[in-house]
């Protein structure tokens, strides 16, 4: 962590372009890894020139690259790991994050003077595995999603010269750690504690009933359960009751503060530009801010209302303050957000009359006489109406659309940030 900075917050790079996005618009740090070795294999394109590039480019800021190495290795990988750690040597990456203690080892001996993260994988849940960590090398433990604000209180106090990070917004996985929505619902009694009544295994019926104008509601009951029905949204796609809400916590990064958090993650290294650039950059917001009392509150509620524009399947406290707060969105897959991305600035350079040329890289359709947003990395905004669209080669065009690296050039009236996103309003 940059010792000038209390607080970091660390965003996903789920390629080259979006870690550098990621970095313009406030974060701290990114996190990132190869296929190989890290637990996004599918949606990883990482190539070791990408990784140097993002670490020169985050040190030319002063900011940082953590390399994750996080999966749990079986024999075959150990072969291999030597080698990329010394890659990860050469390319003077600040951290690694890992979560098998076979890879502890390793790093231990390839690379002495990193510094070592474990990983949310490793489900660390209490002071005493915090200390076992701690003692054996690692400088920071990334918490995980289970540990409540009182728990994360003790952990530190217990342990305060360790580093803790917790994630503060994204997804959340409705089975990992044995958690349960049905022994939880049912009988109260938690999978991951060792106490789990396996109601995946008992019979269930299903029922309906009739409401208003003919439309039914279904529910399912355990046979020796009939007087505790479990309702089940459905839509033309089936049921949602495995889908968790989005963890969002911008409301609750001073009381993370005061608990011992010092690292604020948010987790998405499949979203697009436009996501990880406005959570960096609403995140960094609240972490900076000095307002205090009411002020803050109107502020922070202002940045969880824009948060709210994204597509995200409705928000949760996750298990901050107690499993019985976690939220399942049963109704849908997801939210869908009020705003739709529709480009990225690439330049913007002068004409005639003090005007300018804005060069974009279109994601999305733009029409001619279309209203937009351009948001910089600083958080200004920039409301224009589309005049003209024109090809690179000179050609009008009365639309654009995203695919294929299409590039395009519309006029403005003043300078605009290169990397700046850009936005429309959904119909």
């Amino acid at each position: 962590m940059n010792k000038k900075n209390k607080y970091e917050l660390l965003a996903p790079a789920g390629s080259l372009e979006k870690a550098k996005y990621a970095l313009n618009f406030g974060a701290d740090a990114v996190y990132l890894g190869v296929p190989d070795f890290s637990l996004r294999t599918r949606i990883n394109s990482f190539t070791e020139k990408d990784i140097e590039e993002i670490i020169k480019y985050a040190h030319q800021k002063n900011k940082k690259v953590y390399i994750t190495v996080n999966i749990y290795a079986h024999n075959r990988h150990l072969k291999k790991i030597p080698f990329y750690l010394k890659k990860i040597k050469k390319w003077q990456a600040d951290g690694v994050i890992l979560s098998d203690p076979g890879i502890l080892r390793l790093v231990k001996k390839y690379l002495p003077n990193i510094s070592i993260h474990l990983s949310t994988q490793a489900n660390t849940t209490n002071y005493e595995a915090a200390k076992f960590w701690y003692e054996n090398g690692v400088e920071r433990i990334i918490l995980a999603r289970e540990v409540t604000l009182k728990e994360i209180q003790e952990i530190h106090r217990q342990v305060p010269k360790l580093e803790l990070e917790y994630f503060v917004h994204g997804a959340m996985c409705m089975s990992y750690s044995g958690r349960c929505l049905l022994s939880s619902f049912f009988l109260g009694r938690s999978a991951n504690l060792g106490d789990c009544v396996q109601p995946c295994r008992w019979r269930y019926n299903l029922k309906k009933k009739k409401i208003i104008n003919d439309d039914e509601e279904f529910f399912i009951t355990e046979e020796k359960r009939p007087d505790m029905p479990l309702k089940m949204e459905e839509d033309i796609h089936g049921t949602y009751i495995m889908n968790s809400k989005d963890l969002c916590l911008v409301k609750y990064l001073r009381e993370l503060q005061k608990a011992g958090v010092s690292s604020f993650k948010i987790e998405g290294r499949a979203k697009s530009i436009y996501y990880v650039s406005l959570l960096s950059l609403l995140y960094k917001q609240a972490l900076l801010s000095q307002k205090k009392g009411s002020e803050y509150k109107k502020e922070v509620n202002k940045i969880y209302k824009e948060l709210q524009m994204l597509t995200h399947r409705g928000y949760t406290t996750g298990f901050l303050f107690g499993a019985d707060k976690v939220e399942q969105k049963t109704d849908g897959a997801h939210i869908l957000g009020k705003y739709q991305f529709v480009g990225e600035v690439i330049d913007c350079q002068p004409r005639k009359n003090k005007k300018f040329n804005l060069f974009l890289k279109v994601h999305n359709s733009l029409f001619v006489g279309e209203r937009i947003t351009i948001i910089e990395p600083s958080g200004k905004r920039v409301n224009l109406k589309i005049k003209e669209i024109k090809e690179f080669d000179g050609t009008l065009k009365n639309e654009a659309h995203g695919g294929q690296n299409k590039k395009i050039i519309i006029p403005v009236n003043k300078k605009i940030t290169a990397m700046s996103i850009v936005r429309k309003k959904t119909k």
